[in-house]
This record gives C-alpha cells, sequence and structure tokens, in this order.
C-alpha cells in the first residue's frame, strides 16, 4: 500500500486541497455525444480520458477522479456491458494513476445505483451491497488513494456504500447532493446526513452538484458545525442554461473561486468543482487556494432547516362506513373528449343506486382522456359523490406530479389511487414517450410526505393534503407472495386501502386474501362483468393484468349483445355470493362505460346485504 493512501485524511486535517473539475460535461466539449457511455470510454477512448485528467493536472488539481462514477452493475447491464464492470474500473483508475504520475491523489469515484425508468423492483441489499463491492474492489486493485462516493440522493444507500467500501481499508469519502433548502432527494437534512456518516464512520463528508456554489456554501457551514471529519465540497458551476443546442453553465472561473474561498473559511478541506467546470475554474480555483489553511470550527446548536408541518386537517373519505357495511367503489373511464355530460349522469345514477366513491382511471392503456383530476372535481361538485383519481407515474416528472397533486388537494379531490401506468409504447401514440420518475411504491410515498405537509425533499408546503391513498394489487399472477411482499411495502410507505385487478375465480380471491391476511387496510376486490366472448379473450390474451379462467371463457363462448352481458353479469353475482363473507367491499369496473351493469351489480350486493343481515 502505497504511503498516501493513508496520509490523504491527515494532509486534509493540516492543508486544503485542491481538486478537479467535472468530467462528463468536460468529456462532452470534446465531441462526446450525451447518449454515450462515458465510463466505456476508459476501454474505447483512453487517451482522450487521459487528456482531460492532464488538463486538470496542469491547471493544479491536487486530487483527480477517476472516470468511473456511472461504472456499476445496474447502469453497465442496462447497456450490454455488465460484465465489463471491473474492467472499466480497472481502467479508470490505470489511466489516472498514469496521468498523475505521483503529482496528485486518486479518487475512485462511485456514484449511485440508479433503476431503469419505470423499474418497480427494488434492488435488495444484497444486491446492492454486490454492486458496490464489484466497483470498490476493482478501483482499489487499481490503484486509488480513497474512495469517492458521491451526487448520492438516498442516505440508506449511501450507508451502505460506505460500509461496502470501508471493506477495501481505503479512506472514504461520502458526498450527497442537496437541493435548495439544504435537503436531499430522499428529504434527508443536513443534520440526518452528518448522523448516518457518523454512524458509518466515513472518513470524509461533505456536498456536491445539487444546486450551485451559493446553496453549497450554505451546506458546507451547516455541515462544519456537526462533525470534525474533513468536508469536500464539488459545487456545480450554477444552474445550466440549454444554448442552440448545448447546456451552457453561467458561473464564470472567477465568481467559483470567490466562492471556493467562502467554502474554505466555512471549514471545507478539499474543494473542486462539479457539472459545468472546467480547467479553468480548476486554475482559478487553485490559486484562489493557494497556501489556505483549514478553518478552525465551532460546533452549534442543531437547527432544523425546515420548520415543522402542520397537522392535516381530518376529511371525510368513502372507507368512513367500513365495516358497518360493504363498500362499493366504481371505476368509469373519462372521455376522449371535451363532453363529459355521459359520465356526469352515470355517476348521478351510480349515487342513487349506493355506490360510495367513483374512481377515475387516468389515460388508461396509454391513450389520451379527459384529466381526471378537472374532471373529478367537477363530479364531487355537481354530483356530490367521492372521486378516487388514478395517478400513474407514466405521465408526469417529479416537479410536474407535486404541483399537480398540491393542485388536486386544492380542488378537493380526497382520494389517490397510485399505480405505475402503462407504458407509452402501448398507446396510439407513437412518439409519445413514458416519464416514470416515480413508480406506484415511490408515488405513495410522495403522497405520504405531501401529507405529512412536506414536499419530496422534505420543504415545506404548509398544511398537509390529506389524501386517502390507495394501492392496486394483481393477485392474477403466477407468484403471489411476490404481491403480497409488494403490497407490505405500500402499507408501509402509506397506503391505506387496495384495489385488485379483475377477479373472475373465488378461489384466486381467498388465496389472495390469505397471502395479505397481516395487511390491514382495507382490500377492495375487482370484478368487471364480461360482455361477449371476444370481451373474454381480448381481457385474457391482452390487457396486463387480468386474467380470465378457462371455466369462464367456456361459459362466454359463442355469446355477444344480450346473452353475453346477461351471462357475464350472472358470472359476476356469482363471484359476489361466493365471497360476500370474506370481503369488507368490492371495486366494480363496468367495461366500455356501461355503468348500468355496475348498477345492477350494486343492487345485487344491497339484496345480499338485506339477506344476511
Amino acid at each position: 500500500m502505497k504511503e498516501n493512501k493513508t496520509s490523504i485524511i491527515k494532509r486534509l486535517r493540516n492543508e486544503v486541497l485542491v481538486g478537479d473539475g467535472a468530467i462528463g460535461t468536460m468529456l462532452y466539449t470534446k465531441g462526446v455525444s450525451l447518449d454515450s457511455n462515458f465510463e466505456h470510454l476508459n476501454l474505447i477512448r483512453p487517451n482522450l480520458v487521459a487528456e482531460l485528467a492532464g488538463e486538470y493536472i496542469a491547471a493544479g488539481a491536487q486530487v483527480i477522479e477517476t472516470n468511473t462514477f456511472g461504472a456499476n452493475t445496474t447502469k453497465l447491464a442496462a447497456i450490454g456491458l455488465g460484465h465489463k464492470v471491473a474492467e472499466i474500473n480497472l481502467a479508470g483508475a490505470a489511466i489516472a494513476c498514469k496521468a498523475a504520475a505521483g503529482k496528485a491523489l486518486i479518487a475512485g469515484s462511485i456514484g449511485p445505483l440508479i433503476a431503469a425508468k419505470g423499474e418497480q423492483r427494488e434492488l435488495s441489499t444484497t444486491q446492492m451491497e454486490e454492486a458496490f463491492r464489484l466497483q470498490c474492489l476493482a478501483l482499489a486493485d487499481g490503484g486509488v488513494d480513497f474512495l469517492l462516493l458521491e451526487t448520492f440522493s438516498s442516505l440508506e444507500q449511501l450507508q451502505l456504500a460506505v460500509k461496502v467500501a470501508r471493506e477495501t481499508g481505503l479512506p472514504v469519502s461520502a458526498s450527497m447532493a442537496f437541493l435548495e433548502g439544504g435537503r436531499c432527494g430522499d428529504g434527508s437534512s443536513v443534520e440526518s446526513f452528518c448522523r448516518g456518516m457518523e454512524d458509518s464512520c466515513a472518513d470524509m463528508i461533505g456536498a456536491n452538484c445539487g444546486a450551485g456554489p451559493l446553496e453549497l456554501l450554505k451546506v458546507v457551514k451547516r455541515i462544519a458545525t456537526l462533525t470534525d471529519k474533513p468536508i469536500s465540497a464539488y459545487a456545480n458551476s450554477g444552474f445550466p442554461e440549454y444554448l442552440d443546442g448545448r447546456y451552457i453553465y453561467r458561473a464564470t472561473p472567477d465568481y467559483f473561486a470567490a466562492m471556493a474561498r467562502e467554502m474554505v473559511a466555512a471549514g471545507a478541506n478539499l474543494v473542486g468543482g462539479c457539472c459545468g467546470t472546467t480547467p479553468d475554474h480548476i486554475a482559478l480555483l487553485s490559486r484562489a487556494l493557494s497556501g489556505c489553511q483549514p478553518a478552525t470550527r465551532d460546533k452549534a446548536p442543531v437547527v432544523s432547516f425546515s420548520e415543522p408541518a402542520p397537522s392535516t386537517p381530518k376529511r371525510s373519505s368513502f372507507l368512513d362506513c367500513w365495516g358497518s357495511r360493504k363498500v362499493i367503489t366504481v371505476e368509469l373511464d373519462p372521455p376522449k373528449g371535451l363532453n363529459c355530460s355521459k359520465i356526469i349522469a352515470g355517476c348521478k345514477h351510480l349515487k342513487e343506486a349506493g355506490a360510495d366513491a367513483i374512481n377515475l382511471a387516468e389515460n388508461p392503456l396509454a391513450r389520451p382522456r379527459m384529466g381526471n383530476i378537472a374532471l373529478g372535481s367537477t363530479i364531487q361538485r355537481e354530483v356530490g359523490i367521492e372521486v378516487i383519481v388514478h395517478v400513474t407515474g407514466r405521465d408526469r416528472n417529479l416537479i410536474g406530479m407535486q404541483s399537480d397533486l398540491m393542485g388536486a388537494s386544492l380542488l378537493g379531490i380526497r382520494s389517490i389511487l397510485a399505480v405505475t401506468g402503462d407504458p407509452a409504447t402501448m398507446g396510439d401514440h407513437a412518439g409519445a414517450t413514458s416519464v416514470f420518475d416515480l413508480h406506484s411504491l415511490t408515488l405513495i410515498k410522495l403522497l405520504h410526505d405531501l401529507n405529512s405537509g412536506v414536499n419530496a425533499i422534505g420543504n415545506p408546503i404548509g398544511t398537509g393534503t390529506g389524501f386517502t391513498i390507495g394501492a392496486a394489487f394483481n393477485p392474477n399472477t403466477g407468484n403471489m407472495n411476490v404481491q403480497a411482499a409488494r403490497l407490505r411495502k405500500k402499507v408501509a410507505g402509506g397506503a391505506s386501502f387496495t384495489q385488485s385487478q379483475p377477479i373472475y375465480d373465488p378461489e384466486i380471491l381467498f388465496a389472495a386474501l390469505a397471502a395479505i391476511r397481516d395487511c390491514t387496510v382495507p382490500f377492495l376486490p375487482g370484478i368487471m362483468p364480461l360482455v361477449s366472448e371476444r370481451n373474454a379473450e381480448y381481457l385474457n390474451n391482452e390487457v396486463p393484468g387480468i386474467t380470465v379462467p378457462d371455466a369462464v371463457r367456456a361459459r362466454m363462448k359463442g355469446l355477444e349483445k344480450e346473452a353475453g352481458a346477461r351471462e357475464g353479469l350472472a358470472i359476476a353475482k356469482e363471484f359476489i355470493d361466493a365471497t360476500f363473507n370474506f370481503v369488507g367491499g368490492y371495486y366494480l369496473i363496468p367495461p366500455f362505460g356501461k355503468h348500468e351493469l355496475a348498477v345492477e351489480l350494486i343492487e345485487h350486493i344491497k339484496i345480499c346485504e338485506k339477506g344476511r343481515r
């Protein structure tokens, strides 16, 4: 082991070191396209990576990073390079070591593990440990001086990464990306970050990326009052601006260097640059910090970045009568155009029949329909029945999602069913793309946060939104235990009721109830009455999440129009009769907006209630 591997922390106690600047931004300016994998350049264009490292060293960087930020299993496997994780990290370390030639220390760059867009499966702790371990060991074998865990937005994941990184015996620096207000993407505060890193025994802690030099300076000041560990600070060059087909960062090298001096005065020991910074920024930074000594720190009382959230007012809910009688919700699709008179009339009939709430899907099968939040507000106002608005992660990014949900609360929407959503490729708009900043689990967490009076990064929004949060459950699966485990996560995240995909076999419902018996939230099984043989075959073969058993399809064979609808209703009523004593309500899904089918099923449920009292 080289001597400087154990001296980096000691050096930072006595001197301020200068880091390098952006890697991705600079590779882009050198002609690498944004859709390229920058880490793969370690193998296919090593001279270009070495050239950039040399420029930073010439500019005065005393610490340079390896080009390995995203060289992990999850990112590389997504582009068919999962088998080259170790090779790419070893090459990145070798390039940096050769470029430094003993003139600079080498930081092995490790970024967070990020799942592919729309992926609902979460990496297990074991999977994350294995991914971090593979990268850490390769960088250590490659000869880096310390490991730099950077740009993390999940404190829990960062703590796991620190634990694994420490297995190498190298010093470990841990850094999170803080946004405006001193919160990370998972809502973690500076205080919780510092406590977490103390518990995890990170050797150096800090902040990088985030909201720009001024906000990072505020974070450094706070960190300095909470820890005696060396502090790293790698700010962006301000916010990017898209101009003439490329991203431009406005913060000048002079401004960046001046802010860096303030960061050192606040307690930073290692200062470099993140997105948008260049060798010119680092050159002025190096001159500005020449001869600087670490600042003396004075610990201060811990002060939270946000005030306690006001309590959320209690709202009435369609679930208030749960246990006293059967709760009935009915799903209707919003219109494809602007005329909503038919659905308003249908809602009135359903209310008169005894429905407790109306479900409004959001662009089902990825086909555009009238916005269900505005329509839901209109139905509640004109009909006087509660609406459960379905919200998908497909159609909005994290920013737009929060805006629309706060707006929904303002409009009086009380209940939200959180679903991932069918991918845009299923729909009829060829140019549409899925967003998937959120999937069902993370959307439920966001709704819970909004109910608690804070947004996605923990900043206060005032009084909480007061939503009743719903979760979807699919019992039509080969592995009920997997679906049950997902439901438990949703309930733990804040879901207070669940509705299932349509079920046609009572035995499937009983198996689902057994699998989720420890979930105490109200469960409403879905019932979608069939109307014809073609309808049954279509649902079974083409609609995700729905299975129509062979025996049911046999009963529908050759039937259409009135005969098909009568048999479909008979099957649905038999399902209700068989399950009536085991559930607290039903979620009715009449096909093609035929609300009269739901009315007949509601009447059947009411007759069953009277007969069993």
